[in-house]
């Protein structure tokens, strides 16, 4: 019983990251997990590289 507990606590955080994921990439953010993803003016190379008018907060 407490097996069936766990695997189901496991099934709803997976299945809520997912839809989180799904949801931010409708939104339009390039770069899910930056804080500054709607406003990066890069495509995702593996972060912001600082190529939008924020560039100082990238660092």
């Amino acid at each position: 019983m407490e097996n069936v507990i766990v695997i189901l606590i496991l099934i709803v955080v997976a299945v809520s990251i997912i839809c989180y994921l799904i949801r931010a990439k409708k939104s339009g953010e390039k770069c899910i997990g930056c804080p500054y993803a709607k406003q990066c003016g890069s495509k995702c190379d593996g972060g912001c590289s600082g190529k939008s008018e924020n560039a100082e907060f990238h660092n």
